[in-house]
């Protein structure tokens, strides 16, 4: 019996997620720079752009067996939808008792978690280009401030949180254009410039 085996192509789905990274971070910037207030309207696209498009890219990353990609989506997309859960639960979605049991230190541990793992993903950068290296830096000093801020160690982190927060958007959105204005034109237009280790 004869036995084919059949590939199936996907697209690259590395500016789906970091569209989703993108957008999530500049709506969640807003609401922690002051500029607007609330949680509400923050959740859907936490939920939604940070969790779910994040985990589609993490999928189809795993089709193009890419360990990186697969891995740092789904990491993120699942943080995107765990702190949606925790900001309902604290909003009293899920009853009063939970939100008057919620303990704001346990999510400084979990920050320290993902403090790690994008430190990790960060070395790990030093052998793409020196946008993305930036963009995982940038996100690990998010987790940073994030994590002192939680254990209340003064607004100055809270202040740092929402700064790196807003520029990882910007510089998502830079790297999105760059991989999809680049593929679509066939050659490098925009820059993200050379890995730091070429070996």
């Amino acid at each position: 019996m004869e036995t084919k085996q059949v590939k199936i192509e996907v697209a690259d789905p590395t500016t789906l997620g970091l569209f989703g990274l993108a957008i999530v971070t500049l709506v969640a910037s807003s609401q922690k720079l002051g500029i607007t207030t609330g949680l509400c309207l923050v959740l859907p696209w936490a939920l939604f752009l940070g969790g779910f498009a994040q985990l589609i890219a993490s999928m189809f990353d795993f089709k193009h067996n890419n360990l990186f990609g697969s891995t740092a989506f789904g990491a993120y997309g699942l943080f995107w939808i765990g702190m949606g859960m925790s900001w309902l639960i604290r909003l009293g979605c899920f009853g009063e008792t939970l939100a008057a049991s919620a303990d704001v230190k346990q999510m400084g541990f979990v920050f320290i978690g993902y403090f790690f793992i994008s430190s990790i993903f960060t070395i790990a950068c030093l052998k793409m280009s020196k946008a993305m290296f930036f963009l995982l830096l940038l996100i690990a000093i998010l987790f940073l401030g994030l994590t002192f801020d939680a254990f209340e160690c003064g607004h100055i982190w809270h202040l740092i949180a929402a700064c790196s927060e807003l520029i990882i958007s910007l510089l998502a959105f830079y790297i999105l254009a760059a991989k999809f204005i680049n593929s679509s034109f066939g050659r490098e237009i925009i820059r993200t410039g050379n890995p730091f280790c070429s070996k």
